[in-house]
């Protein structure tokens, strides 16, 4: 595993490529290597990294800048287990709800940007991130004791944890398509 420190606006930003290949950019590397862990460990997430993931869920792009999410943190080991069976203690889950559609409009795409920075940021900070999308259902039919703003339904789930140092994370990770099955060329 090849691993380089860079200097950032907030400090030292771990950068690892488990790959092998590196294109000598932190944050390519970074979501170029990631894959969605399945092996956590018991130990605790900090209140410094979740601030950080949080952060990056706060800067991602919006429609119109309108920022359309509220984030519930869930560390309860019961409320974990009712949303994803396999949880650990010492992992977080991260709801991710957004505004009740009004006149045709959705901010799910909005929630999944958020999702997808709080990812990265996940695992620039060297931890595992999965994202969920089915237990929506059980947490939207039960949205106060999720805690759940009013005026707001759950689009995603984020699981945060320390990885499993034990497995393989090439072989772990399910191959992606090639390019040449899934982009084309206008001519």
């Amino acid at each position: 595993m090849k691993v380089k420190l860079s200097i950032s606006v907030i400090g030292f930003v771990l950068c690892t490529n488990i790959s092998g290949q590196s294109t000598g950019n932190c944050a390519v590397d970074n979501i170029l290597s990631g894959y969605s862990e399945r092996a956590y460990t018991n130990v605790p997430v900090t209140d410094q990294q979740l601030d950080l993931i949080l952060k990056c869920g706060i800067k991602a792009p919006s429609a119109r800048n309108n920022q359309p999410w509220r984030f519930t943190l869930i560390n309860d080991e019961t409320s974990m287990k009712e949303i994803v069976a396999d949880i650990l203690p010492g992992n977080v889950l991260i709801v991710i709800s957004g505004v009740e559609p009004q006149n045709g409009t959705t901010s799910d795409f909005d929630c999944g940007l958020a999702a997808e920075s709080m990812f990265t940021g996940a695992h620039g900070l060297g931890l595992g991130a999965r994202i969920y999308g089915s237990p929506v259902g059980n947490i939207n039919s039960n949205r106060e004791a999720f805690q759940i703003p009013a005026g707001y339904k759950a689009v995603i789930v984020l699981r945060v944890g320390n990885v499993d140092k034990g497995v393989d994370a090439i072989s772990a990770a399910t191959s992606r398509k090639q390019p040449s099955e899934i982009v084309n060329f206008k001519k």
